[in-house]
């Protein structure tokens, strides 16, 4: 089935035949839905603080700093921007000459709203003599959009969100690595330095670069700290096999095997990477410029109390367990602490010997931890939190996403629908064990939790194979706390008429 070119591909990504033969099993086989026990919601797996707790969670995190941990800013950033102007795209190829959709005059008639406003007038200036206002007056929309969107004008259709001015600002506009880089200064300074990672795509790490080198002495120096900014790419090993509809592996028209991105789930390796104690997740384009960034910076601590104070706890008591002689009023605290504080339940704990419980506890205590903001329903696209069923029978809060979740269950599609609240992705990570090692986080992993996914690749329809979700199946084996946070604090910009909404005028 596999060539002797295929093996020297696969041998070039470091993929394995076996694990070829793996996926394609996966293709015949499917995925199995996840079991629930139910949605989240406050007071059965999500915890509200109250301002009172805040304060207290914010001097946590002050605290924590203070003792000169390594923090680090993760920022997943390689995505292209190409989705986020599909509306644009289909206008400019369209057969109408003027705008005709809401999406479209709304475009137009805000234009001068937009941070990229100077740069698109100037590159229409350059490409046609005239700017963006004389040109609307002359009734050619179609290439001031050409200008936004291909290369010779902004190139704004082929570039990352990372890279793109979302904010205006009186001396300049910044772009989302900027601002990522302002929120670092705000809330993960230790030591005086701020570590900011970005995951990026090789055909734009330049350009990421150039930008950092650019602006990072002015942020240094407006801040009075130090950074330190480093990149990595998804990495070839993580590329999944398509298959054709029949379960084959489905190859070009010059008979190669054809890989795609494994989606976000490959990242597990680039945070599993990072030599650090404390990592924030938050993904490039949820920014918001200066005006509101206090109750982004707040809550971004408050997560980050929650984290340190549990992690605190459970060190202890790992500490306590590796003593031994744990009579049974402690054994029974770390068990409430488990259930209440973790949201975890183990069946058949209160029947188990000493020597079994401790056991349970020790593997319960000794992973990876991560707080998780999530924010109430509005009717957004994505996942949601869950209290959900493992493979050892235990009950845990997890991230889920429609596809993990068996549509035709009603029960299941209920507690979906009417869950209470959604994933921002905001999360804030320990991603070392008690000791101080750094955990090994691919062994965290549930392989049973990826998904496939139907695409076509030159009018030819193929099935894809996602990895299971950063957030999701890739974290499943983490503890993990939901706690609510405001959905100011959530600001994603899906479409270029999102960088016109209040949040993101300042």
């Amino acid at each position: 089935m596999l060539s002797s070119s295929d093996l020297k591909l696969l041998a070039a990504k470091g993929i394995t035949e076996q694990e070829i033969l793996h996926q394609l099993q996966q293709f015949r086989d499917g995925f199995p839905y996840l079991n629930l026990r139910a949605a989240a919601a406050i007071g059965n797996g999500i915890t509200a603080p109250s301002n009172v707790e805040c304060q207290a969670l914010v001097e946590a995190w002050s605290n924590y700093k203070a003792e000169g941990h390594h923090i680090t800013k993760f920022v997943p950033a390689s995505g292209a921007a190409s989705r986020m102007f599909k509306n644009m795209f289909e206008f400019r190829d369209g057969s109408q000459d003027v705008p005709t959709t809401e999406f479209e005059r709304n475009f137009f008639d805000h234009i001068s709203d937009f941070a990229f406003y100077p740069a698109l007038d100037d590159a229409c200036q350059v490409l046609y003599g005239n700017g963006v206002q004389e040109l609307i007056i002359e009734g050619r929309y179609k290439e001031i959009v050409t200008a936004m969107l291909d290369e010779e004008g902004l190139n704004y259709g082929q570039l990352p969100k990372g890279l793109l001015q979302f904010h205006a600002y009186p001396d300049c506009a910044r772009t989302p690595l900027e601002e990522h880089l302002v929120e670092a200064a705000l809330y993960a300074v230790s030591a005086g330095k701020a570590d900011v990672h970005f995951t990026v795509s090789s055909e734009h790490r330049a350009l990421f670069e150039e930008l950092v080198e650019r602006v990072l002495p002015y942020y240094e120096e407006k801040y009075s700290i130090t950074y330190h900014i480093s990149f990595s790419e998804q990495k070839p090993s993580t590329d999944t096999l398509a298959a054709t509809m029949d379960n084959e592996p489905f190859r070009t028209d010059d008979g190669q095997l054809l890989f795609r991105p494994g989606g976000h789930g490959a990242l597990i390796q680039n945070l599993s990477d990072l030599d650090s104690d404390i990592v924030f997740i938050k993904n490039i384009d949820n920014v918001v410029p200066d005006a509101l960034k206090p109750a982004t910076t707040l809550w971004k601590q408050v997560i980050a109390g929650v984290l340190v104070n549990a992690q605190r706890q459970t060190f202890e008591y790992l500490r306590r367990l590796d003593e031994g002689n744990l009579g049974k009023a402690e054994l029974q605290e770390m068990c409430r602490f488990l259930h209440n504080d973790l949201c975890t339940e183990v069946p058949g704990l209160q029947e188990m010997s000493a020597a079994d419980l401790t056991d349970v506890l020790r593997k319960k205590f000794n992973r990876p931890m991560r707080v998780c903001g999530v924010v109430k329903n509005v009717g957004e696209p994505g996942g949601g939190p869950f209290l959900a069923f493992n493979a050892d029978g235990s009950v845990s809060p997890q991230i889920l996403e429609s596809s993990q979740i068996d549509a035709h269950n009603p029960a299941y599609m209920a507690m979906f629908t009417g869950g209470t609240h959604f994933n921002p992705v905001d999360l804030v990570c320990a991603i070392r064990d008690y000791k101080g090692n750094k955990f090994d986080l691919t062994r965290y992993v549930d392989p049973a939790t990826g998904f496939i996914s139907h695409k076509s690749k030159s009018g030819k329809e193929l099935k894809a194979l996602e990895l299971p979700g950063l957030w999701n199946g890739a974290m499943s084996d983490w503890s993990t706390i939901f706690i609510e946070v405001p959905l100011e604090t959530f600001n994603p910009v899906k479409t270029v008429n999102d960088l016109l909404r209040p949040q993101h005028q300042g």
